[in-house]
């Protein structure tokens, strides 16, 4: 009864509109208040606040977001689509292909999908138009390749989802690498397939200027190393993924300042950003840990678990219905929003069925990177028909056949988990 009054509360505030961090702090203090009175609500407040506010893990997510928003300021995402394009233009579909892989460095430095979409449509979608590029094939290869940014390491989803799960991060990201690899080379696979079924949607640039290909790599290389310096630092261990980030974060502006393209304006910009960011998402973890607390009081987790064995469900028929209500969510909610919502009840429901925790916030990942491309929310799709000025509907045509891309990586995601776990595994050795 109180675990129903509990998630009542919620159900309304949300349909009321109410932002979802505070939603679950005033529905996690009712069901606290009913389980404990008051002096229990004022006891736990007090140490929820402190636990996150004081969290060394926590500082991850200010450093990769400041990371991001000097690169972001900087214009960097233009030198790596010029780069890419000019070493790979001459090739059928061969500037979609830069996009992705332009796309995948930037996603691991800037660690958040919808700025990677945003900072793409920018910088690629002139240069595609130009060139002869189909409108709605342009809008759908650069917001699929921004779903990179929510698996490539460093991940904001992924540093969410290890605090809220307390697994280590640093595992979690670099078990998001193998992944985000399978599924970038499942797009470039998919338009050198569209560009040569249908050439004139893609065509290939007619010459290639060694010349003017080598001096484009000269900004590039400093975001390359930046680009080693996060991933090798996360999988040798050679500092904590908060240590890691802050280093990352000096690094970019040194990098920044050292090529003139940081100046006071864009620094107050970065910061601001930075802060406005940061504390949306310590709002939102709080709010998460204070009603996962009131559904481990009142054991909704083990109560759930009790009725899924007396079922006779099977473990991985749980997993396949996980799947489905993951998709259908990431079709109308924003990542984070589905993340503190779920994972309090379902990591702890599927490690109780033998599940690995590291993998299953993979899966997860993948699902909400799914949702993004989606209607009717789609939120990367939102953003770059917003910066690019292309009917909604035809930004969700042009994603339409990555879609199949992701489904079948999905697929070989459950089916062969190791693809996930073989870094992390090698790390703990």
């Amino acid at each position: 009864m109180i675990v129903a009054a509990g998630v009542g509360v919620l159900v309304v505030l949300l349909l009321m509109e109410m932002p979802i961090a505070f939603a679950m702090m005033i529905a996690a203090t009712v069901g606290l208040y009913l389980v404990g009175g008051e002096s229990f609500v004022a006891s736990y407040l007090a140490d929820v606040y402190h636990s996150v506010s004081a969290s060394y893990v926590f500082l991850t997510i200010p450093m990769y977001v400041l990371l991001a928003q000097f690169m972001a300021q900087s214009g960097m995402a233009r030198d790596i689509i010029r780069a890419s394009d000019l070493w790979l233009g001459r090739l059928r579909g061969g500037l979609g292909v830069a996009c992705v892989m332009a796309s995948a460095f930037m996603a691991a430095i800037i660690g958040s999908s919808t700025a990677s979409s945003a900072t793409m449509s920018a910088a690629a979608y002139p240069s595609m138009r130009e060139v002869g590029y189909d409108r709605r094939l342009s809008v759908g290869i650069i917001a699929i390749s921004g779903t990179l940014a929510i698996m490539i390491p460093p991940s904001i989803v992924l540093i969410i989802y290890g605090i809220l799960t307390e697994l280590s991060v640093g595992k979690l990201l670099i078990a998001g690498l193998l992944p985000g690899v399978l599924t970038a080379a499942g797009y470039i696979a998919t338009i050198m397939w569209i560009g040569w079924r249908h050439p004139d949607k893609m065509p290939a640039q007619p010459s290639f200027d060694l010349g003017a290909a080598t001096r484009a790599l000269g900004p590039v290389w400093p975001v390359m190393l930046l680009m080693l310096l996060i991933v090798g630092g996360l999988y040798g261990g050679a500092a904590t993924p908060t240590e890691i980030g802050a280093v990352g974060a000096a690094a970019a502006l040194v990098i920044t300042l050292i090529m003139r393209r940081m100046d006071r304006a864009r620094f107050v910009a970065a910061l601001e950003d930075t802060l406005g960011t940061t504390v949306m998402i310590v709002t939102i973890v709080i709010g998460a840990m204070m009603f996962g607390y009131f559904l481990t009081l009142t054991q909704a987790t083990q109560s759930l678990f009790d009725a899924i064995q007396h079922a006779g469900l099977s473990p991985w028929m749980v997993m396949g219905l996980l799947v489905l209500v993951y998709l259908v969510l990431g079709m109308f909610m924003d990542q984070i929003a589905i993340l503190v919502l779920t994972v309090p009840v379902t990591h702890a429901l599927i490690t109780q069925l033998g599940f690995d925790g590291i993998w299953y916030g993979i899966i997860i990942t993948k699902t909400v990177e799914i949702g993004l491309v989606t209607p009717p929310l789609g939120l990367n799709v939102f953003v770059t028909s917003g910066v690019t000025r292309v009917p909604l509907a035809d930004c969700f045509r042009g994603v339409a056949p990555f879609l199949l891309v992701e489904a079948a990586v999905l697929a070989l995601l459950l089916a062969f988990p190791q693809i996930s776990l073989l870094l992390p595994n090698l790390m703990s050795h």
